[in-house]
């Protein structure tokens, strides 16, 4: 009897580790508390950067996955006239751009999205 008891329990935590896992791989696993599918890359049509005379590098908080870099990099490229990559390990967003940026702008674009912009330097 002790025996069943034992070999339910160990059944029970197979099934609960099995469906993490499987979560995991099909969801991605996030920081940032999410249990959706992580969001479609937008991804930039023109990638000649030759079309892009401006160029920044932003410090941003609050990127600890790539989940979080995809919305920060989904967020800027909405516009069609940015092409952003994040890197999380650095916390870092390297832009590209069109036109010349208004830096509360960008602010507020990447607030929107639920990080903090802690500086943005121009590099070209």
């Amino acid at each position: 009897m002790g025996s069943m008891i034992v070999g339910a329990i160990l059944v029970i935590i197979v099934a609960i580790a099995v469906y993490g896992t499987v979560r995991r791989i099909r969801y991605g696993s996030s920081c940032c508390g999410e249990h959706d599918p992580a969001d479609k890359r937008i991804k930039v049509k023109d990638k000649n950067k030759a079309n892009y005379p401006f160029s920044y590098s932003l410090k941003v908080d609050g990127m600890h996955c790539s989940n979080c870099a995809l919305r920060v990099e989904n967020s800027l490229n909405r516009s069609g006239f940015r092409w952003a990559r994040a890197d999380v390990g650095n916390k870092t967003v390297s832009l590209l751009s069109k036109q010349e940026e208004n830096e509360n702008e960008l602010r507020n674009i990447i607030a929107q999205a639920g990080y903090t912009v802690l500086s943005i330097r121009k590099t070209q």
